[in-house]
Order: C-alpha cells, then structure tokens, then sequence
C-alpha cells in the first residue's frame, strides 16, 4: 500500500516540476537569450547570478506550492488576496488577466516566426498549430495541462542539456580572462539585481498556473516540487549560461545565441533546436491559456473550456503582429507586475510568521 503511495506522489511530483518548469521555459529561455541578457553578459559573475536566482525559483516555488494547498486554492486570486490584501489584489487581478491574454498572444506570434525564420513553412501555419494543440490540450483540463507538460518538458531539458553539454565538450568550457560586464546596455547594472529582476519577471504565469493545483497534490508533494522545479530552471539556466561563455563574447551579437551554438554542431543540431523553441513557446501558450481560464471558470468543467478556448481565439488575433514588437511591449508589464509579486511572496508570510509566534 505504501508503495502504491509512494508511486502515485512521485508521480503527482513529476507534473509539478514539469508544469512549473513549463510554465518558465519559454522562448527567450530555449533561444538563450533571456540568459544572455541576465546573465552571461557579466561573464563568469554570471554564474552566481544563476545561483542566486536558483535558489529563489526553489524557494518561491515551494512557498506558492505550500500556500496554495494550505488555502486549498484553485486559481491565483486565492492567493493573491493573502499576500495583497482584497484591494491590492483586485488591480493585481486585472493586470494578470491582460498579461496572461497578451502573453498568449507573443507566443502565437513567436510561434510564426519560428515557423517561418527557423523552418521555412509559412508564418500563419505556426500560429495556428500552436493554437490548435493549446485548445486540445485545454479541453483536457487540468489533467491535460498536466500530460502536456509532463510529456514535453523533458524533451526540452534533454535537448537542452545535450547541445550544451555537446557545445561545452566540442569547444571547451570557458577559459581565460573573460570581460566582467559586456559592452552596451544590460538589464541591471550587477548581476545580483539581474538575478532579483529574471526571477521576478518569471513568476506571473508560474504564479497563476500553479496556484490552481491547491486542492489536487498533498503538502510534501506540494512544496518538494516547488523545490525541484526551481533547482531543474537552474541546472538548464547554468548549462545555457556555461555554455554561452565558452563562446564569449561572440555569442553576444546573436538574436538567438543557441541557435548560433549549435551551429557549431551541424544543421541538424540547429533545426532540432528550433523545433525546441517552438516546444518551449507550446507549454508557454498552454500555460497561459491555463492561468487565464483556471481564474474565471476554477471549478475546471465546462466553463473551464469554453474559458480556454475563447482566450485562445481571442489572443490569436495578436498572432499577425511583429514577436519582436509584442515581446518589447507587453513583457516589460511582467517584470513590473513580478517585482509586486516578488516581494510581497518574500515579505508577507514572514511578516505574518513573526507576528503569530511573538
């Protein structure tokens, strides 16, 4: 019986660290250049801002998980009213709704630009698959959120690890006095005010999509796969981040810095490594289509996919404009946003801890 248990939570353990980590992997982390800009352009100080940001993802991961089964909750606006309060969280709300929509509608867009720079199909066939497997996936519920991500997130580590560690064993790890910043502008001017700012700007959708699995997992399941998802962003983050000093400070002119990596290696590295990025951009629809639908239909049934299936029809009309422009215009919502979020998960249930014991 007990190993019946123990099965079944090791099971239910492997779905949160896959969704979590799903839910971070997107685009700009598969194509290398989220962690060039927040991390390789220090050099090799970039590695402890990896670190760093490590051990953040592993603690705000487990501290989400652990305040969402102990709430019971079912969508991230049970949460937000705990660490916000009921009018801080009800503007809060709002802003996530709109990130989540116009989230999904930058990866319908990456989606065609992948297909068309990348693959060489057309622009719109991209959009419309990721569309089409996003409403499949939702019609799932929250099982199917689950599989998906259980199903192709591994795949997107193991590539991952396969071209970095090919890159760090064909080119050799890095060497030598190396720049400790990188000319032109960076994110933040130290790498651990870089590292504060990734976590931040990654926890909106992480936020929404794992709160809604409050009632689903048991507490220990719960919080060991905040804790494992946060180390396994990790191990990708440092294999991406060695990985692109063994090709400093070249790698810093490229718009996809793995792409050119894995040049290195044979096209057929290269056109493997697209079919990454799309994967990557695929778990990150799916869990924003999640993160919308779970907030406005949580009990999961009907609603739930009608929900899923308008947002996704809504957002694909983002789907024709520029990656580019969409990315720079709505992505700098979520670093703001995830600032909010950052510090009130790190200063509320502390605050709240010390006054019950004092």
């Amino acid at each position: 019986m007990n190993g019946v248990r123990l099965k079944s939570d090791l099971g239910l353990m492997a779905k949160v660290v896959a969704t979590y980590i799903g839910a971070v992997i997107g685009a700009g982390f598969a194509s290398g250049q989220e962690i060039m800009q927040f991390f390789i352009v220090f050099g090799p100080a970039g590695m402890w801002g990896v670190i760093l940001a490590t051990i953040l993802f592993a603690y705000l991961g487990a501290l989400i998980m652990f305040l969402a089964v102990r709430f019971r909750c079912t969508n991230y606006r049970e949460l937000f009213n705990y660490l916000l309060g009921p009018a801080a969280s009800k503007i809060m709300d709002g802003l996530s709704l709109l990130m989540l929509a116009g989230g999904l509608g930058v990866m319908l867009a990456g989606s065609g630009a992948v297909f068309s720079e990348q693959l060489g199909l057309p622009s719109w066939s991209g959009s419309v698959a990721t569309a089409a497997l996003t409403c499949l996936v939702v019609t799932g519920s929250l099982q199917g959120v689950l599989m998906a991500n259980v199903i192709l997130v591994p795949v997107k580590i193991v590539v991952i690890i396969f071209v970095t560690l090919a890159a760090l064993f064909f080119h050799g790890t890095p060497s030598g006095p190396l720049p400790v910043e990188a000319p032109g502008p960076v994110v933040a001017g130290n790498w651990i005010w870089s590292a504060v700012l990734y976590v931040s700007y990654n926890m909106i959708v992480p936020v929404a999509v794992l709160s809604s699995l409050g009632r689903s997992i048991t507490p220990m399941v719960a919080v060991w796969g905040g804790v494992w998802g946060g180390i396994g962003l990790g191990i990708a983050a440092g294999l991406i981040t060695l990985a692109g000093l063994a090709f400093y400070p070249m790698v810093l002119l490229y718009e996809i810095p793995l792409l050119y990596i894995a040049g290195h290696l044979g096209e057929g590295i290269r056109i493997g490594l697209s079919v990454l990025i799309w994967l990557a951009i695929l778990t990150t629809a799916i869990a924003n289509a999640h993160g919308f639908a779970s907030r406005l239909a949580p009990e999961l049934g009907v609603r739930y996919r009608i929900v899923g299936l308008a947002i996704v029809g809504a957002s694909f009309s983002l789907s024709g404009l520029d990656f580019s422009f969409l990315v720079s215009t709505i992505y700098p919502l979520f670093g703001y946003a995830g600032l909010i979020l950052l510090a009130a998960l790190i200063m509320v249930p502390a605050y709240r801890w010390l006054r019950f014991y004092h």
